[in-house]
């Protein structure tokens, strides 16, 4: 067992190494100053698009906190006051007092 080298598996021979391949097609790709420039480029618009998350989020939550402190104990004043209202409405209805309506009461 310990004689063993390596253990399963295939091994593939050597490539030759020619001149002309030893600078492949892919790594003269990946040097070009296209590439380079679109890395670039892709880096900074991955850098804007992070900075523009950030303050849409910071603007969201002022907005959100804005309508929870300003607007909700309005619109819960508003649904009082229409309570209110109806209630009055059907106290006067049962007591048999003319409505506030504007219609003057039959004679």
């Amino acid at each position: 067992m310990a004689s063993q080298g390596r253990r399963g598996g295939v091994s593939l021979p050597d490539r030759p190494s020619n001149s002309s391949s030893s600078s492949s097609i892919i790594s003269r790709i990946s040097r070009s100053p296209i590439v380079s420039r679109g890395r670039l480029v892709a880096g900074d618009a991955g850098f804007v698009a992070k900075k523009l998350l950030k303050s849409t989020g910071k603007a969201a939550w002022i907005v959100g906190t804005s309508f929870l402190i300003l607007v909700v104990p309005l619109i819960i004043e508003m649904d009082r006051e229409q309570q209110l209202n109806d209630l009055e409405l059907q106290q006067a209805s049962l007591l048999g007092t003319p409505s506030a309506t504007g219609i003057p009461p039959p004679i």
